[in-house]
């Protein structure tokens, strides 16, 4: 695979839906990942939200600090370089967590992963990181609602088939990520698949990094200006046993004296609600290899087990402060 299949969204309003969703199958059946153009969010709203993202890494580390994830149950706020792993080892990056902004869960009988609903810190240094990031995780949910029809119609069921897994209650997750340079490389996000059901990704204009596995080995995934790139999680995987493919990717370091700016936003399920086994049409049911088999992560059809998990295992400091009785 030289580059990631590119699909334009705005297939869908000129009346070219049926050859959109049939790229989309495509390429979430045989990738797992492409880039995604004319999603209707303008370079203006692009720039601005990392501009924001530059101001807050630019914030004193006082700042920073005092909105630190250590200080926050629901696994929200900033996290220094170094601070997360994947499959136990370091990330070289430092971010911001922003989800969904809602109120904690007190209910004591509530299932473990309710913890995770609760609100953001904010640095009350910058204002409008609260403005912009609110505004882009509404334009991102709006394009991921497109694309959850789409695959639906694609799969062969109602466009609404996915609908009630998110309802009003969506686990968005946006994250500000900066990636400092060092002379090794090495380790930016190590090799995972995402827990859940959708990510779009915005990375900084001319930065590279974002590598997938694929059957020939690991391959750059080219940055198509102003395109999202997109990719599937494992609840998709598990809504078509294993028709569409959460691919494993990772990042690599810039350089020493480079940095690189992202912007994930994850759009996944109500932390409660159970994903929907899709009766895939016959000739789509043949190629289903079914769901892949990890004795250490086994994948639950409810959203909120798969994310506590992750967290749990990313957050090992948060997770001894807060969960305990989770990690004992």
């Amino acid at each position: 695979m030289g580059a990631l299949p590119v699909l334009d969204l705005g297939m869908l309003d000129r009346g070219e839906g049926e050859r959109f969703r049939a790229e989309l199958l495509a390429a979430t059946h045989e990738v797992g990942f492409f880039s995604l153009v004319e999603h209707g969010i303008g370079e203006d709203v692009t720039a601005r939200a990392f501009a924001e993202a530059a101001a807050f890494f630019a914030l004193p580390i006082e700042a920073k600090q005092r909105v630190e994830m250590l200080r926050s149950p629901q696994f929200r706020g900033y996290t220094r370089t170094g601070g997360e792993l994947t499959q136990g080892k370091v990330d070289w990056r430092e971010q911001i967590d922003i989800g969904a902004e809602r109120a904690t869960v007190d209910d004591p009988a509530a299932p473990p992963y309710m913890r995770l609903e609760g609100p953001n810190p904010w640095p009350p240094e910058q204002p409008s990181l609260r403005t912009v990031l609110t505004d882009w995780e509404r334009r991102c949910a709006m394009v991921a609602r497109r694309l959850m029809r789409s695959w639906a119609l694609a799969l062969g069921s109602p466009e609404d088939v996915f609908d009630a897994m998110f309802g009003d209650r969506p686990s968005t997750l946006v994250k500000l990520v900066r990636y400092p340079g060092r002379e090794e490389r090495g380790q930016g996000v190590g090799a995972h698949k995402d827990p859940g059901v959708l990510t779009l990704l915005m990375i900084e204009p001319g930065k590279g990094g974002l590598q997938v596995d694929t059957p020939g080995g690991w391959v750059d995934a080219p940055v198509v200006p102003g395109a999202f790139v997109v990719n599937i999680g494992e609840l998709m995987e598990f809504a078509t046993d294993g028709y569409l493919k959460a691919t494993v990717h990772r990042v690599v370091s810039p350089p020493l004296g480079d940095t690189r700016l992202s912007i994930p936003f994850f759009f996944n399920p109500a932390l409660d609600s159970t994903v929907p086994r899709i009766a895939l049409p016959p000739e789509l049911a043949r190629h289903a290899p079914g769901v892949s088999r990890d004795p250490d992560n086994v994948i639950s059809g409810t959203f909120g087990e798969n994310m506590l998990k992750a967290r749990l295992r990313a957050h090992p400091d948060v997770a001894a402060r807060h969960h305990a009785d989770l990690v004992r």
